[in-house]
């Protein structure tokens, strides 16, 4: 005798894609809020300090 299921087996997770174009064209572009590209160089190297400066903080603090 095989048991009676109750409940469905189904796989369907009732979500929808929104996706607005087709699968085989990319994404289209968005703003970017801020842009390392744009920025001026001497911005990007105050950015690379402020980094280095802090990855340096991490190392130094570890070893204390």
């Amino acid at each position: 005798m095989v048991p009676s299921h109750p409940h469905s087996h189904g796989h369907e997770h009732g979500h929808v894609h929104a996706h607005s174009h087709g699968p085989a064209t990319p994404h289209p572009a968005q703003a970017a809020p801020w842009s390392i590209l744009r920025m001026t160089v001497v911005s990007r190297l105050g950015a690379a300090l402020a980094v280095i400066a802090g990855l340096w903080a991490v190392v130094w603090l570890s070893m204390r």
